[in-house]
C-alpha cells in the first residue's frame, strides 16, 4: 500500500485484514495501534504514571541482574507476531543467542518472556486477548501485573497453551525456572514508587 499523507487511520481500520505493511505506512496521528488477528486497535487512552512507574522497576531490576544473557526492550516496540498479528508488550525479554530477531522493523519472532502490565482500559485486552495469541506464537512465560492488587501472574506454555504456575505478592521472590537471573519482589516494586499527590 502506497503511503497517503492524506488518509486517516480510519482508512485503514476499514481495509480488512490489515498487515503490518499497512500498519507502517499509517500517518502517524499521535495513537499507538496493535494489529490483532487482521484488525487494527487503537490503544488509547495512553497508560497512566503508576503504570509506567511499574514498567521502568521491573525492567530495571531484570536489567541489574540479567544483562549479561538477556537483553531488555520497553513499549513502544513493534512485536510482529505474523504479518496480521503485531502487539507492542510493555516488556519483553531475548536471551543474547536469539538476537537475530530483532530487526529493523521490530522484534519478529517469539522472546522468552513478555510482561504487561495491568492498567483499567488495558485489562481485558492483555487478559483474554493476548494470553491467547502468546500461547498460538509460542511464547514460552507470559506475565500479568496486577498493580490495583500488587501481585503478579506468572503464565508457563504447557501443551500449547498458558497454565497459571504461581502467583507472587509482597515479599515472596519473583523467579523464573528458565530466566534464573529474575530475582526481585513486588513490594520492592511498588515501595520505589513515589507518593503521587493527585492520584
Amino acid at each position: 500500500m502506497k503511503k497517503d499523507k492524506t488518509a486517516k487511520s480510519h482508512d485503514f481500520i476499514r481495509e480488512q485484514p490489515v498487515t503490518y505493511e499497512d500498519y507502517a505506512n499509517m500517518p502517524d496521528e499521535g495513537i499507538r495501534y496493535e494489529i490483532n488477528n487482521g484488525q487494527l486497535e487503537a490503544m488509547t487512552p495512553s497508560p497512566n504514571a503508576i503504570h509506567q512507574f511499574v514498567v521502568q522497576q521491573i525492567e530495571y531490576r531484570m536489567m541489574q541482574n540479567c544483562s549479561q544473557d538477556f537483553i531488555v526492550l520497553s513499549a513502544p516496540i513493534d512485536l510482529i507476531l505474523s504479518e496480521t498479528e503485531v502487539r507492542q508488550p510493555d516488556l519483553v525479554m531475548i536471551h543474547r543467542n536469539r538476537l537475530s530477531i530483532i530487526t529493523k522493523r521490530g522484534i519478529e519472532g517469539p522472546p522468552d518472556l513478555i510482561v504487561e502490565v495491568l492498567s483499567p482500559f488495558s485489562a481485558k485486552r492483555d487478559r483474554q486477548q493476548k494470553i491467547i495469541t502468546y500461547a498460538k506464537y509460542h511464547i514460552p512465560e507470559y506475565w500479568i501485573v496486577d498493580v490495583n492488587n500488587e501481585l503478579i501472574e506468572q503464565y508457563l506454555l504447557t501443551n500449547g497453551q498458558y497454565e497459571l504456575f504461581e502467583i507472587y505478592k509482597q515479599n515472596e521472590p519473583v523467579h523464573s525456572g528458565q530466566i534464573t537471573c529474575i530475582s526481585f519482589t513486588m513490594n520492592g516494586i511498588m515501595s520505589s514508587i513515589p507518593e503521587l499527590p493527585n492520584f
